[in-house]
């Protein structure tokens, strides 16, 4: 009798059953806030390297350097956040005149995509799921209707 009571005692097992749900239902709770944080990192990142981006472009002197200044702008805004400024896509549209971007009173839109991938995942595994998430930001800004003229 005394064996099958000491089998069915209940006590000194409830640290175990403790530990043992906390880290089932905390390690993905976790991994969840850093996948989470990846990615607002990276959205914030790609808003504000478009949104300075369209600025550097509408006050450059000319088209060619406001595209270089574009793209520095990106690179120095991307890599303050921590993503890699060399997977970026820069794109470049103008209204009205789509060929000619620095006209008085015209809309220049940068469009900025990149890619950020998720913490913690090794790039050894393939498979039909995503390593990483793509993000796209656009910012607008209009040329000064001053533009050119000073």
């Amino acid at each position: 009798m005394r064996s099958w009571r000491r089998l069915t005692d209940d006590r000194g097992s409830a640290s175990l059953e403790f530990v043992t749900v906390g880290m089932i239902l905390l390690l993905p709770l976790v991994y969840l806030v850093l996948v989470v944080a990846a990615v607002q990192a990276g959205a914030l990142a790609a808003e504000a390297a478009a949104r300075q981006a369209a600025r550097i472009f509408v006050q450059s002197a000319d088209e060619a350097s406001a595209a270089a200044s574009a793209v520095t702008a990106v690179q120095f805004a991307l890599a303050d956040h921590g993503v890699d400024p060399d997977s970026a896509i820069i794109t470049v549209s103008c209204s009205p005149q789509p060929t000619a971007c620095l006209t008085r009173r015209g809309l220049v839109t940068v469009a900025i995509d990149i890619v950020v991938p998720l913490p913690l995942a090794p790039a050894v595994l393939t498979g039909g799921f995503a390593l990483s998430v793509p993000l796209h930001a656009t910012a607008t800004q209009q040329v000064s209707r001053f533009w050119g003229s000073g």
